[in-house]
């Protein structure tokens, strides 16, 4: 292939801003905050799932507090209605007052069962909903956090993107000033290499950085100008500068 030499050395301001869009997109890729919103969203996942199932157990326990205080209002009013019978002297049979009093006598026995009950439900929702309350407090805490996190990364990526397109608007135009040719071979090395030109610069290529043997710098120097070379080891265009050490 052959290209004036102009043509070729633009192949290295090609090069420089596709480095910079490369770098960008690595940025991009790579922002601090996208590692921090991952983490806090597996987080905030998790905790969300742990405060319904707390919220469930604080349920359950509530529910089950008021079944026994509701056993132990119906034992307490079997309780009252028998002591009242008691106290009446409507009773009056020997047999039948004491059937009366060891009923009374058992129930409250009974009720003094159930209050206990109610006392050990009480003791667990008061620490079911204390983890309620602790475990909403971080959610919220890392709810705030990833909502902070989100707006960097959106803050840090238009800046990212305002600048990539700066970039990419200069590149644009270089490459209208490159022939087809020329840049159809350069875009293709650069699918395949991640560079697709690059300086012959003291007699070493600084795309592989290998320096090139003796022949092949001769061979170099015999070539036209307009020639358009390849790197041996890397295979990417080499670009030849005064710097190049011919």
């Amino acid at each position: 292939m052959k290209a004036a030499p102009e043509a070729q050395k633009r192949l290295l301001d090609l090069a420089a801003l596709d480095s910079q869009l490369d770098r960008l997109a690595h940025r991009r890729r790579t922002l601090p905050e996208l590692a921090e919103i991952d983490e806090r969203s597996k987080r905030f996942a998790k905790l969300a799932t742990e405060v319904i199932e707390a919220e469930t157990e604080a349920g359950d326990l509530a529910r089950e507090q008021a079944k026994a205080e509701s056993d132990v209002d119906t034992v307490r009013a079997r309780a009252d209605r028998d002591q009242k019978r008691l106290d009446s002297g409507a009773v009056t049979s020997p047999r039948d007052l004491a059937s009366l009093q060891s009923e009374i006598t058992s129930l409250q026995r009974r009720q003094s069962d159930l209050e206990e009950v109610v006392l050990e439900i009480m003791e667990r929702r008061e620490a079911a909903d204390a983890r309620v309350r602790d475990l909403v407090a971080q959610r919220d805490e890392v709810a705030a956090g990833l909502t902070a996190a989100e707006g960097g990364r959106d803050a840090a990526l238009g800046d990212i993107g305002k600048e990539t397109d700066e970039v990419q608007g200069r590149r644009d135009a270089l490459s209208g000033e490159i022939p087809a040719d020329l840049l159809a071979l350069y875009d293709k090395l650069k699918a395949q290499y991640g560079v697709g030109a690059a300086m012959l610069h003291g007699g070493r290529c600084q795309g592989c950085k290998v320096a090139l043997s003796i022949a092949e710098m001769n061979r170099i120097k015999a070539a036209p100008h307009d020639e358009v070379l390849r790197c041996d080891e890397c295979r990417r265009i080499l670009v030849r500068t005064p710097e190049s050490g011919l």
